[in-house]
């Protein structure tokens, strides 16, 4: 479910925030009506929330009808790019194996829900490296680039010269970088309050 760029445009929306059904274990959830949107609804994660776009012209049956379908096809898309902890520990062997010899090799690589300021984490005496959950379903270039900053930390404890030139060798770690930066930097923006369409 693609985000919807040009949704902010023209028509004024009618919007509203609600807490999801309990156990389902989402986040916050916005409706967004829009004039302009005549047939189509698409939801899309923001943040903490999931934003589901509908026809102005749904009824409340209808609009809560369909943000329980949008939020099983968004649940089940994140669940297919989902990657466990075993998953975790293979590609994290497959990256040192690919771009520093098979010198990096962590004792324990796991996905933690307490970090919320970084990426990821490692604790090079015990080989342990933790990655953000906020990783999960981001694109596998991010991933891979946080995993293997981590494995560097492995081989070079501080972040000085001898560390970025281990990282150089994967291509995309400017992407990645600037991936990340962009998602840090959209978490900051305030978000714009919707125009009521009484």
């Amino acid at each position: 479910m693609p985000a919807d760029p040009l949704q902010s445009a023209g028509q004024p929306q009618r919007s509203t925030t609600s807490q999801p059904p309990s156990g389902s274990g989402a986040s916050a959830i916005e409706v967004r009506r829009s004039a302009r949107r005549r047939r189509t609804v698409s939801a899309y994660r923001e943040g903490d929330r999931t934003v589901v776009l509908i026809p102005a012209r749904m009824s409340e049956a209808e609009e809560q009808r369909w943000v329980s379908v949008m939020l099983d096809k968004l649940a089940a898309q994140e669940s297919k790019r989902l990657i466990g902890d075993a998953e975790l520990g293979e590609r994290a062997e497959r990256l040192s194996v690919q771009y520093f010899d098979g010198r990096a090799r962590p004792t324990s690589v796991r996905w933690v829900t307490n970090q919320n300021t970084r990426w990821g984490s490692c604790t090079p005496s015990e080989g342990s490296i933790r990655l953000s959950h906020r990783l999960q379903g981001m694109p596998e270039y991010v991933v891979d680039y946080v995993l293997l900053h981590e494995l560097a930390h492995l081989l070079v404890p501080g972040h000085g010269p001898r560390f970025w030139r281990l990282l150089e060798a994967y291509p995309r770690t400017e992407r990645a970088r600037g991936y990340l930066e962009g998602v840090v930097a959209a978490g900051r923006l305030p978000h714009r309050p919707a125009a009521d369409a009484d």
